[in-house]
């Protein structure tokens, strides 16, 4: 029964925490805890969480924390009660006091060893402001365990005046009446944070209609059938559309009339720069591709996007590089690091724009690292600090065993049978076929900033090869879209396969590699049906 009341008063604390987190910057401990859970946890062990679960693993992560952290409150309840037993006399106050401040300070113990261990914080807050944040839920808590142990002792007079059948019917009820509202309260909880995390139907409004603002070269061959309008037009991936992986549970929330960006370390002139400033200097745009380096062969953790922002080469020379600087760290708002050579740091673009708008707060709003070449680990976000330092720097995740070398692996993608990059590109095609039907089969690669000289398709599991078309890129920075025409020979079972070679003559790997340490490697197949026509 007190554990029902604990859970119960835990889940009013929870949404009031929740409500402060949401409304008000504050804290909230489920997201800590998840984010403690994935700053200790290493790289291998993460990488299969993310291979096997998804995007689930980090919606599942901030699932436990809430119901363990409902748990927690259910054992206090238990805790709780024993010491008002001893302290009921004491009067209402003192009752309340007591039942707030044990909680309290139980959970700011605990929030205080998580914050030590973690580095990250989706909205970083000093000690006296954490403090601040939790007593409003823990009051409230404390008042219902207050009220509830107060009714508790009224009741047993009662019941001793009651007969013990209708006794135990009474507290039968009553306990169900318990568990059913602390389900509904624990269920909203689970649900409103789930639903943050998952992605949304509808189109938000950071949504861009994007016309390019360099001319592709004219569509022809292959590219100019109409079935593959649609994998054509969504070479730039919207905003809404473009992958997001990082370690935050909530977005962070940076407001632009206090943020600056500090550049310090190996400098004769350190620089301190407000948005306005950074906005104020010469920019650029440039069409880039982002991969995530935990993403499998096939599947779409990868993303087009034009960018707008200063070079970061024009920062640094006007910062004044001294000769022993080798290394370019970005330091963020929620915690996270990550250290480049100083040769691509002078290709590095600080965006600030994204497909023609404001950077999305997803997207590391108000700044963010475009690192050609990199995979998107490199590319920090929400960026706050830039140093020079005189060695190799080992971020966030190279200390979790991720490689920091970190260069984009050669790939290549089939799209448009309908089995790969769904979100990015739609579900594009169908894996039946019919006979005498001359078919499009059109999809990406991609090696970074070395660029695609060509793309290979077989039609029959590897034995035979043919040349792709490939549509000129957007810049030396994006994938390459590829398309080539196929009249299936006899009707049955095909496996089609593509392969790539980038502007260096590095064939891709045949070798099935998994993401971790380095990035997956091996071809991309597809198995389709040819049926005899109707």
């Amino acid at each position: 029964m007190h554990f029902f009341i604990g859970f119960v008063a835990g889940g009013v604390a929870l949404v009031i925490s929740f409500l402060l987190r949401f409304f008000a910057n504050g804290l909230f401990i489920p997201e800590l805890a998840a984010q403690t859970l994935f700053s200790l946890m290493p790289g291998a062990i993460e990488s299969q969480a993310v291979e096997i679960l998804g995007p689930l693993a980090k919606q599942l992560a901030f699932a436990g924390a809430i119901i363990a952290n409902l748990f927690l409150y259910g054992a206090l309840g238990v805790f709780l009660h024993k010491t008002y037993r001893r302290l009921a006399y004491k009067g209402y106050l003192v009752n309340l006091l007591q039942l707030s401040l044990i909680s309290y300070l139980i959970l700011f113990a605990i929030a205080a060893i998580m914050l030590e261990a973690t580095q990250f914080l989706s909205q970083p807050l000093p000690i006296s402001l954490i403090a601040l944040y939790l007593l409003p839920p823990h009051i409230a808590f404390g008042f219902i365990l207050s009220y509830k142990f107060r009714r508790q002792v009224a009741r047993q007079e009662l019941l001793q005046q009651m007969s013990s059948t209708e006794s135990r019917i009474n507290i039968g009820r009553r306990r169900f009446l318990h568990i059913a509202v602390a389900g509904a309260i624990g269920s909203a909880i689970f649900f409103s944070g789930v639903g943050l995390l998952s992605p949304k139907s509808s189109k938000p409004s950071d949504k861009v209609a994007l016309q390019p603002t360099k001319s592709p070269s004219s569509l022809e061959d292959v590219f100019a059938d109409q079935r593959l309008a649609s994998f054509v037009a969504s070479e730039v991936t919207p905003n809404y559309r473009f992958y997001r992986v990082d370690v935050n549970i909530l977005t962070p929330t940076i407001n632009t009339n206090t943020w600056k960006l500090t550049v310090k370390g190996l400098l004769n002139n350190p620089l301190e720069l407000t948005y306005e400033e950074l906005k104020s200097l010469p920019a650029v745009e440039e069409y880039a591709t982002l991969e995530c380096i935990s993403n499998k062969i096939g599947e779409d953790l990868i993303s087009t996007a034009l960018w707008k922002g200063i070079p970061l080469k024009d920062i640094l020379e006007k910062a004044q590089i001294r000769p022993e600087a080798t290394y370019v760290v970005f330091k963020c708002y929620d915690g996270y690091d990550v250290g480049i050579p100083i040769e691509r740091a002078l290709k590095t673009i600080l965006a600030y724009e994204m497909n023609g708008a404001t950077l999305p707060q997803d997207h590391g709003f108000p700044l963010r690292a475009v690192v050609p070449g990199l995979y998107g680990m490199m590319n920090a976000k929400w960026i706050t600090e830039i140093e020079l330092v005189d060695k190799t720097y080992e971020g966030f995740w190279q200390r979790q065993g991720w490689s920091n070398n970190a260069e984009y692996q050669i790939h290549s993608t089939i799209v448009t049978l309908g089995a790969a990059l769904k979100y990015r590109f739609g579900n594009i095609g169908s894996s039946k076929f019919v006979l005498g039907e001359k078919v499009p089969i059109a999809g990406i690669a991609f090696a970074g900033d070395r660029g695609i000289s060509k793309v290979e398709v077989s039609m029959d599991g590897g034995k035979s090869w043919e040349t792709a078309r490939i549509k000129d890129p957007f810049s030396n920075n994006t994938w390459v879209l590829w398309a080539a025409e196929w009249n299936p020979p006899a009707e049955g079972r095909y496996s089609i396969i593509v392969r790539a070679t980038d502007k260096t003559g590095k064939v891709q790997s045949t070798e099935h590699q998994n993401p971790f340490p380095s990035g997956s490697t091996g071809y991309h197949k597809v198995d389709i049906t040819v049926e005899a026509s109707s």
